[in-house]
């Protein structure tokens, strides 16, 4: 097998600048270790002796395909079903005030990762609300956790934060050579839609309007400037008097935006 070239500090700066480019995300002078490791492999496979050359090839226009892995390969994908729980119980608090007749409550997860997220807010939606009465988006910038996402498919670690009564409802177990392992039912598959969008392209896509919009544990790879712009166009896509939900160890303080605290890291749209 070919041998890569240690990662230099120079080239180290362009992978920077790329990720920011492409997709809004600060990567600290510290993830250099990072970027080596989850590039390594691929430039083997490419038989690429340096990581300039792949830089060159995802630089170049030439291989969109290619471009897109690496985005995938630089972006950081860590969830679980029912992270930070707080915010479904004030979901469920929402829900619960819903006028009977209303039209259908529209969820998106807009840093869906491999799923846990908006198949977790599905459980919620569909426990207390009639089958078509309500809706669930699901899109991260990440081609390669929309494909896992789609399937379904986790070790029954992920699920560790999954209700009992959730997990008898809405997923089955593997046996035999899939124990271990559980599935979401079809039936809710069937409820969530994914879509590939990334959240800091100029302009977003026709999502239509949200009652909630769970954008959490993305904020913190923006800088700020960043984070305002995607906060902005985000905010367009929620109705007035409806929720953005974001990561604990995230903050919106000072950035001048129509939303009131409601809870911890909840806010709703003036």
């Amino acid at each position: 097998m070919q041998s890569v070239t240690p990662l230099t500090d120079g080239e180290f700066v362009q992978f920077q600048r790329f990720i920011h480019d492409a997709a809004g995300i600060l990567l600290s002078d510290a993830k250099k270790p990072l970027v080596s490791g989850r590039l390594a492999k691929r430039l083997h496979q490419l038989q690429f002796a340096s990581y300039g050359s792949y830089l060159q090839l995802i630089a170049s226009g030439a291989a969109p395909e290619e471009r897109q892995l690496a985005i995938d390969l630089l972006t950081t994908n860590e969830t679980y079903f029912f992270r930070e729980a707080r915010h479904f119980e004030h979901l469920r608090s929402v829900l619960k005030a819903r006028a009977s007749g209303a039209p259908p409550f529209r969820v998106w997860s807009a840093a869906c990762s491999t799923g846990e997220e908006p198949y977790s807010i599905a459980m919620v939606l569909a426990d207390m609300l009639p089958a078509q009465g309500w809706e669930v988006l699901a899109s991260d910038i990440s081609a390669r956790v929309l494909a896992t996402a789609r399937l379904a498919h986790y070790p029954m670690a992920r699920a560790a934060h999954v209700p009992q009564d959730y997990l008898r409802r809405f997923c089955l177990k593997g046996i035999d050579v899939e124990e271990g392992t559980m599935l979401v039912s079809r039936a809710l598959r069937e409820c969530v839609e994914f879509a590939q969008i990334n959240l800091n392209a100029a302009r977003l896509p026709q999502v239509g309007r949200f009652d909630a919009i769970f954008l959490r544990n993305v904020l913190i790879y923006f800088d700020m400037e960043t984070r305002r712009r995607v906060l902005q166009r985000v905010l367009e896509c929620l109705r007035s008097g409806g929720h953005l939900y974001i990561g604990h160890a995230e903050t919106l303080h000072d950035m001048g935006l129509a939303l009131r605290s409601v809870a911890p890291a909840v806010y709703r749209k003036e």
